[in-house]
Formats: structure tokens, C-alpha cells, sequence
């Protein structure tokens, strides 16, 4: 990214101090969102997502696998997110690298819980096929086309929305396989199950910058943060992860009252982002009733 002179840094300062940033909208206000759906496929299901600048894919990929020994009636999750060196030129070399251990590693936090599995946002459970032998494994990958900030709640969406737009074969278990053989599995190439995906949150980012906070910032306006505090909200309003960035302490209460304005955003946000789903997923159905 360019350097900003010491005059646009006070601008940007000066912008969000009154509730008016650079581009118009004021601190809890987010650029227009596009979703696009099923643009990748090969894959279970798929996803684009570009908010303003920033321009993000996720796609699943549902495997058969065995689940863990420790969670024997969960199925498996792994989030992987690559930042493209086109996106960035920073992302070259140890810089993308770094970025995209981050990135995934906050997507796990915010969106699979704690390594109990509890809090988690996608529901593993329902990735089990038989306890102990057969599950799901989802494959999530996530790719950064273009960044103009505000990486993480973009990757959320796409996340939610290629969830969404994932169809899960229906699978047969033959029935006279012994208590200690590998049971015999039917996987079917016409039946489908949609992946429920009315508990996966979404992210909002609160970026803070001077003595106020705003969601959607852009790369500049991140190269003005103090802090950035992120929290997966699911449709109920509970928290399933919070993630945090940034050198800067919090003090406690206003983490707090930043974990409340989060919730109250991400209500428009996930009313938002399901419309632009329903509306992508209608999209889609026309364009194959038309092949």
C-alpha cells in the first residue's frame, strides 16, 4: 500500500472523528456487498464476495473421512485462506504467508469455537455419518482476489454464503457391517442434502481508530488503527468467537460496549448478506433452468 502523507492521515482521522469518512459513509455503515454463488463447479459449494474494494472466493469441498478419536460424533473443519500476490504486492513472498496463517487462523477462532468444538459455529454434528467411522470432512478454502480492507468479515461472508450453496451427497450404510469392521458406504451421485447454515455467524470487524471505532474499514483506514476487535455473531445474537489485532491494550469496558455495537451491526449485516444469498442462489437455479 502507499504511504499516506501526514495530511491524508489527518483527514482520515478527522473524517471518522465526525462521522464522515472518505468515501461518505459514516462509522457503522458498510460498502455495498455482492455475493455471487456456485462459481466454482468442481467444488460442494461456492462463493464470491466483493465488498467495495475487497473482492474474496470460498469454496467447500466434502470428503469422506474418519473422525477425530476424541470427537467421535463430529464430523471435521478446516478453514485455509491464500492471499493472492496480484491482490497485494505486499502479500509477495513471507508477507502474503504471514497474512494468510492469520486470516485462517482467525476464520477457525470465529467460526469452529474453541478445540472442544464447543461454541462452534458450523454445526459438526451434523458432518457425522457413522460414530467413530465415517464422517464429513469439509475442505474450506478461501482466496483473496483484490483487497481494499476488511479481509476478514469479507472471507466470513463468502464462507457463509459457499456454505450455504453446498449440497452434501445422501449416503447409504450398508447394514451388515460387524461392530469392529470399516462400514461399507453408498455415496449418491443424484441425492443431495443443502447444508444448513441458519447457525453460521458473521464477522464484524470494529476497527478502532483514535477515540472511535467503525466496521468495514478500508486499507487505509487500517493503517490508522489503534486496534481491531473482531466477533462472529450467530442469528440469535450469541457470540461464537472473538478474535483481536492490533499492539494497542483494551481496556475492558470498552471491549464491552464494543462487543455491543458489533451485535447490534451485525443484525443488518446478516440480513444483508441472506438476502444477497437468496438472491445469488435464485440467480443460479435460472441460469441452469436455462442450460
Amino acid at each position: 500500500m502507499v504511504g499516506l502523507s501526514l495530511g491524508e492521515q489527518n483527514f482520515i482521522k478527522g473524517g471518522i472523528a465526525q462521522d464522515l469518512r472518505t468515501d461518505g459513509r459514516k462509522r457503522l455503515t458498510y460498502r455495498p456487498i455482492f455475493v455471487e454463488t456456485g462459481i466454482i463447479p468442481q467444488a460442494s459449494g461456492s462463493a464470491r464476495v466483493k465488498l467495495g474494494g475487497t473482492d474474496v472466493i470460498a469454496s467447500v469441498k466434502a470428503e469422506l473421512g474418519r473422525p477425530n478419536p476424541s470427537h467421535p460424533d463430529k464430523g471435521k473443519v478446516s478453514i485455509y485462506v491464500d492471499c493472492s500476490p496480484t491482490a497485494e504486492p505486499t502479500f509477495e513472498g513471507r508477507g502474503g504467508e504471514e497474512l494468510s496463517t492469520e486470516l485462517s487462523s482467525a476464520l477457525q477462532r470465529c467460526l469452529l469455537g474453541g478445540k472442544s468444538g464447543s461454541g462452534a459455529g458450523i454445526d459438526l454434528s451434523s458432518l457425522s455419518i457413522v460414530q467413530g467411522k465415517v464422517c464429513w470432512d469439509l475442505y474450506i478454502d478461501g482466496l483473496v482476489v483484490s483487497s481494499d480492507g476488511n479481509l476478514l468479515d469479507a472471507l466470513g461472508a463468502a464462507i457463509k454464503a459457499a456454505l450455504s450453496n453446498t449440497a452434501i451427497p445422501k449416503v447409504q450404510v450398508a447394514a451388515n457391517a460387524s461392530a469392529d469392521q470399516q462400514p461399507e458406504v453408498d455415496v449418491s451421485d443424484e441425492e443431495f442434502l443443502q447444508f444448513d447454515t441458519t447457525a453460521v455467524p458473521v464477522i464484524v470487524t470494529l476497527t478502532k481508530v483514535g477515540r472511535h471505532y467503525i466496521v468495514d474499514a478500508t486499507t487505509e483506514e487500517e493503517s490508522q488503527m489503534s486496534s481491531a476487535i473482531s466477533v462472529s455473531i450467530n442469528r440469535q445474537g450469541g457470540i461464537c468467537g472473538l478474535t483481536k489485532r492490533g499492539g494497542a491494550g483494551l481496556d475492558p469496558s470498552i471491549i464491552l460496549d464494543m462487543i455491543s455495537v458489533s451485535k447490534h451491526v451485525s443484525e443488518q449485516l446478516m440480513n444483508k448478506l441472506d438476502s444477497e444469498i437468496a438472491a445469488a442462489e435464485a440467480c443460479d437455479e435460472d441460469d441452469e433452468m436455462d442450460s
